[in-house]
């Protein structure tokens, strides 16, 4: 096929619509760290430049990749990330009293990004077999929930409560995808509930519960456990309808508001932008959304169907839950804002996700 001819057929939509985020989010991280006094943060923008040039090369290269590749290399890729993983907890650089990341020297990256998509790949193959689209019965989902546990765990021990949680959303979404028996549902939410009464008491660590304490009782130590969600509620406030303008955030001037460019970026763009600018961005992310759904929708495979809806997911519980929390709707789980929020590996993830979807899209008219 001639290039011009792989031009005009080569779906474009996926990455021109993350790009449009990340340059919102470029600028949004720029005025957020611009006076920071810590000059290593305040030129983070520039590592995101390049992150997102990393991840855009990265993205192009698996838009080729045909998933028939993916499926026959699904569970090797993820033995390698529970591999991955297990060396985090042995050998893991600790950041901030969290074991994380594995130090490359020149970069340090986050497996438990990249188990997102391993997790994914497994399950979209699990699923995708004969047994399933259905209905789905209770003793179906034991063996693709323990693929999903096992990952989670190990990376709620990090700790990292906000993306162990990620991967079991990305189970539960998927199994109600290919067709959860009611009866089913409601014996998980049963279990659900039995589970976080335990994990509360018995797994979460002080300042994980202290989060939940502060979320159920706002004016909790104001100064203390609640001040991050406090001070993220009074930028989004004082942000009104039209916002105060670029780079005129008082709490990230003053650097009130910790980890404005991670966790309370969404914070940062409502003090800016107000209620207008933060419509707008939703409705970026909803058009992703929509195009997810489309996709998977005309997918021509049960296997390439649930890969879709399972990146999707993967972008709808990142947007949800990071806005939910900053916005005081849930507790403070450290999850991070798609294409907005800073982060190499997030970025990497992202990058490979649109890849694969725009892969799949391609196959109607390139492949």
């Amino acid at each position: 096929m001639k290039w011009f001819d792989l031009f005009k057929r080569y779906d474009f939509s996926f990455f021109f619509t993350i790009a449009t985020i990340f340059i919102i989010g470029l600028a949004n991280l720029f005025s957020a760290t611009a006076n920071s006094t810590d000059l290593s943060v305040a030129g983070l923008y520039k590592t995101q430049i390049f992150w997102f040039i990393v991840s855009l090369f990265v993205g192009v290269t698996f838009s080729f990749v045909r998933t028939k590749t993916i499926f026959r290399f699904s569970w090797p890729i993820y033995l390698l990330n529970i591999f991955l993983l297990l060396s985090v907890l042995l050998f893991g650089t600790k950041v901030m009293g969290a074991t994380r990341w594995i130090n490359m020297g020149f970069f340090k990256f986050q497996p438990s990004e990249f188990m997102k998509i391993s997790l994914l790949f497994v399950l979209a193959r699990f699923f995708s077999g004969d047994n399933y689209f259905r209905g789905v019965n209770l003793k179906d989902l034991i063996i693709p929930g323990l693929i999903a546990l096992v990952p989670a765990l190990l990376v709620i021990k990090q700790p990292d409560l906000g993306t162990g949680l990620v991967l079991l959303f990305i189970f539960a979404i998927l199994a109600f995808f290919v067709g959860l028996k009611w009866k089913v549902i409601g014996i998980l939410l049963f279990l659900g509930i039995l589970i976080s009464g335990f994990s509360y008491k018995f797994v979460l660590k002080d300042y994980q519960r202290n989060r939940i304490s502060a979320f159920l009782d706002p004016k909790l130590e104001l100064k203390g456990i609640g001040y991050n969600a406090n001070q993220s509620k009074i930028a989004i406030g004082s942000g009104q309808f039209f916002g105060k303008g670029f780079q005129n955030s008082s709490q990230a001037n003053l650097n009130y508001l910790p980890e404005n460019h991670t966790d309370f970026v969404f914070s940062i763009f409502n003090e800016e932008h107000g209620l207008f600018g933060s419509i707008v961005l939703i409705c970026l992310y909803l058009f992703l959304f929509f195009r997810f759904l489309r996709l998977a929708h005309s997918a021509s495979n049960p296997f390439d169907s649930i890969l879709v809806i399972g990146i999707m997911s993967i972008f709808f519980c990142h947007t949800i839950i990071n806005m939910a929390m900053v916005t005081g709707l849930m507790p403070i789980v450290g999850i991070p804002l798609p294409l907005m929020s800073y982060g190499g590996s997030n970025l990497l993830t992202i990058g490979i996700c649109c890849g694969i979807a725009t892969s799949i899209s391609n196959s109607r008219t390139i492949f």
